[in-house]
């Protein structure tokens, strides 16, 4: 059910009825993708599999968004919003653009189901985002640079490296792509590896400033708490003090002496020296 303040209800229904299809078909594509460029010695019947998939995949995404496109209102609002999916429809070869895609899907199919705050919620999505990127960036880049001449990424455990090293903006440059397909696929990691380091930092400070404050609060409270106790039992000791004196006990004043004995008054008996033996 799509939530009533939702500005597009119908194409809002249409995502969610089409959600876990996507998804699926989301992972069949990456497993078809895969398997060619982790096995280069694939029999033929293999690789002709796994190009169906790749087809079938792409015009399951293209329906996708025809459908979506023809439901929404707003045609340029929903256009603008969909560039990419727009690049997957007119660009069939453009697979890596097809694994954006699938990274989108799948993070998107993840944190719906993790039902935590949002603040867990986004450490699913930042977490599952760089990971899916790395992965997905480095088999990109060992599809394109497999077969060029003078490739430096020859394996995925190559491609796998550049990959961290690029997405952390580290870049060793003992591995980088020639081609024109890996450099494009190098930018959209180094623009994403940007966007997530600044990301996971501010919000590691963030956290941090979270906790402190938390903890401040936590003593500020616990003193305030000592206070009330203090003022209480202080209250309480007046109230005693009072109830005293109103009893009826005599009203002794410190600060005046004495009065001196009266000669009416009998003198104390006299005291008994004690003889010696």
């Amino acid at each position: 059910m799509a939530p009533p303040d939702h500005p597009e209800p119908r194409l809002a229904h249409w995502e969610q009825r089409t959600r876990w299809i996507l998804t699926t078909l989301a992972v069949v594509f990456l497993v078809a993708y895969a398997i060619p460029v982790l096995w280069p010695g694939i029999p033929e019947w293999g690789r002709t599999c796994a190009v169906v998939v790749d087809i079938g995949v792409w015009a399951a995404f293209a329906a996708d968004y025809v459908a979506r496109l023809v439901i929404a209102r707003n045609k340029r609002a929903f256009i603008r919003a969909n560039l990419i999916d727009l690049a997957i429809v007119l660009l069939p070869p453009a697979r890596p653009l097809r694994l954006l895609r699938v990274i989108v899907v799948l993070v998107e199919a993840v944190t719906r189901q993790a039902h935590v705050r949002a603040r867990a919620r986004l450490a699913v999505f930042v977490g599952g985002t760089v990971v899916l990127m790395v992965l997905v960036s480095a088999l990109a880049v060992l599809d394109a640079e497999r077969g060029a001449v003078d490739a430096k990424i020859l394996t995925y455990g190559d491609a796998l490296w550049w990959a961290l090293v690029t997405v952390t903006t580290v870049g060793y440059g003992d591995y980088f792509p020639i081609t024109v397909e890996g450099k494009a696929v190098a930018v959209t990691l180094m623009l994403t590896g940007i966007g997530l380091i600044a990301f996971v930092t501010g919000s590691l400070a963030s956290w941090v400033v979270e906790k402190v404050a938390a903890e401040d609060e936590e003593s500020d409270k616990e003193t305030r708490e000592d206070i009330a106790d203090v003022l209480t039992e202080v209250r309480a000791l007046r109230a005693e003090i009072a109830e005293l004196r109103s009893s009826g006990a005599p009203n002794h004043d410190p600060a005046k002496p004495p009065s001196p004995r009266s000669a009416a008054d009998p003198a104390p008996p006299p005291t008994a020296t004690p003889r010696e033996p």
